[in-house]
């Protein structure tokens, strides 16, 4: 992400430093994770030191430090969704994309995590891609979900 960019997030955001968050939320939407020189740009515009920076980077698990693929997908690992087999959908979106939660793929079109709840325990097993949610997941129509994702 180009200084530019950054500058016009910031300026959107009045150059406040009380909008730290809102502007990094607004980076990470973009990119997909917050490079190093987007942190320090945003760190040297609002004046905010980067230690600060980092602890909110770190904090919240809407925001990561390394590259995430295009396409975001959350198993759902909560009570209901885990009695009605989402361990089985896992293990094949692990099969099909090749990486384990927490990892995303080579190409960088995929990363996986597994989440407590996702709000809907009536459709589990529930996976939910780029906000998307899919219920009801049985196995065997989970490589097919995924192939929805170029």
């Amino acid at each position: 992400m180009d200084n530019d960019r950054v500058d016009q997030i910031i300026d959107k955001h009045n150059g406040e430093a009380s909008s730290l968050i809102q502007v990094l939320l607004e980076i990470q939407s973009e990119h997909h994770w917050l490079p190093k020189s987007a942190l320090e740009r945003v760190g040297e515009r609002l004046q905010v030191p980067r230690t600060r920076i980092l602890h909110i980077a770190t904090f919240y698990k809407a925001f990561s430090l390394v590259p995430k693929g295009r396409h975001e997908i959350n198993v759902c690992m909560g009570t209901a969704c885990h009695v009605r087999g989402a361990g089985r959908v896992l293990d094949v979106i692990e099969d099909v994309i090749g990486i384990k939660p927490g990892e995303t793929d080579l190409e960088l079109k995929f990363s996986l995590e597994t989440v407590n709840c996702l709000g809907c325990c009536a459709l589990g097993p529930v996976l939910e891609i780029d906000g998307t949610t899919h219920g009801k997941m049985a196995p065997g129509e989970t490589a097919d979900v995924l192939l929805n994702y170029e």
